[in-house]
């Protein structure tokens, strides 16, 4: 390091992105790409992704977008349906760019309708996943209404989770944006073929942050942030586990569809996520009041640049023409807002300053 405060990381990745899709791209694609390697796609769009063929299509959507570096490589995923076919699966396996396959119970969050409405529904993809050793990635939320939103993810685990983990052995999957302390239990129970995405927001927030002093829409996101002490068991098992690794879960929404009566799910963090990282990991690494700057610049490369790749199979993290990240101490102001089509894209901490600002190193 060229000062003792100054991180130098690879590229980042991001195991976990919506980038949505049409206008949106012009400006999700940017932000993603000034602070990532590769990333994830979500394929939860209108209409979903649910073919190859589609995945194809949405990603040349997203490479089509002007000045996009040809260091971002966007990770393809389909969507799991009722009427997802074993065929399907088999093509995905084929292709070079399809990496998993995602699980969203239907209505469980934004443009889920089209998820599963029964887990044991999709028993012979499963199947056909496992043999293809194809990654199930999982929104782990019940959608039963008498179950409470805070309890939501602990229904799942029990009601569906617990149950593809003793039909499926073998079936490598990841428990998506993990938000509680059972979550990780039970991600740690499953560590020989489990990772968990953990999000900048499910480590920084807890319930207080959202509610307290009245509601702040810009904080809200499925699963909803929980208690303190889920956000420290949170933090505990990123520093370590290696099976819990960076996925932002970035996902924007128009200040019109954030700040209504019927809120939507999200928090987005693209344009920044790894100065986020780098603030909620920093106060782990004090010694006697000081940060110790190389061991947190160590764990960051692990976290943010190592892990994913070694769930994914994939080469680890490395600097891309000898270009990397610097991430420096310094105050940054996050704008209050971005341009969004007609409307306004509202970033987590908009308006305020964040301790840290990344560079291109």
């Amino acid at each position: 390091m060229s000062n003792e405060n100054n991180l130098k990381i690879p590229l980042p990745d991001d195991w976990h992105l919506h980038l949505r899709d049409g206008e949106a791209l012009q400006v999700t694609v940017p932000h993603s790409a000034s602070r990532c390697r590769r990333a994830i796609v979500m394929p939860n769009l209108k209409p979903p992704i649910r073919t190859v063929k589609e995945a194809a299509d949405y990603k040349h959507r997203i490479l089509s977008v002007p000045g996009v570096p040809h260091t971002f490589q966007p990770l393809m995923t389909l969507y799991l349906t009722d009427s997802t076919t074993t065929e399907e699966i088999a093509r995905a396996a084929e292709s070079d760019f399809v990496f998993a396959v995602k699980l969203y119970p239907a209505g469980a969050t934004t443009n889920s309708d089209d998820g599963l409405t029964a887990t044991r529904n999709a028993a012979a993809v499963f199947e056909a996943m496992e043999k293809y050793d194809l990654p199930l990635l999982i929104h782990a939320e019940s959608t039963d209404p008498a179950v409470d939103v805070f309890d939501r993810e602990a229904a799942f685990i029990e009601s569906d989770l617990a149950w593809i983990c003793e039909n499926y052995p073998s079936l490598r999957m990841v428990f998506e944006h993990v938000s509680s302390a059972i979550g990780v239990e039970f991600v740690e129970s499953q560590s020989h073929r489990m990772g968990a995405t953990v999000t900048p927001h499910h480590l920084l927030l807890n319930r207080n942050d959202l509610l307290v002093g009245g509601l702040k829409p810009h904080h809200y996101c499925l699963p909803v942030v929980k208690t303190e002490a889920d956000r420290q068991r949170l933090l505990s098992a990123c520093l370590k586990n290696p099976n819990f690794f960076a996925g932002t879960d970035s996902a924007p929404h128009p200040r019109s569809r954030k700040e209504s009566s019927s809120c939507a799910a999200g928090i987005y963090t693209a344009p920044f996520f790894p100065e986020l990282y780098t603030m909620a990991f920093q106060n782990s690494f004090q010694e006697s009041g000081n940060v110790q700057w190389e061991s947190l610049q160590a764990f960051l490369v692990d976290f943010l640049c190592n892990r994913g790749p070694a769930f994914y199979r994939m080469p680890a993290g490395h600097t891309i023409d000898g270009k990397g990240l610097q991430i420096i101490q310094k105050e940054q102001l996050v704008p209050a807002s971005y341009p969004f089509g007609q409307d306004e894209l509202v970033p987590l901490y908009a308006g305020t300053s964040i301790p840290f600002t990344a560079t291109e190193d």
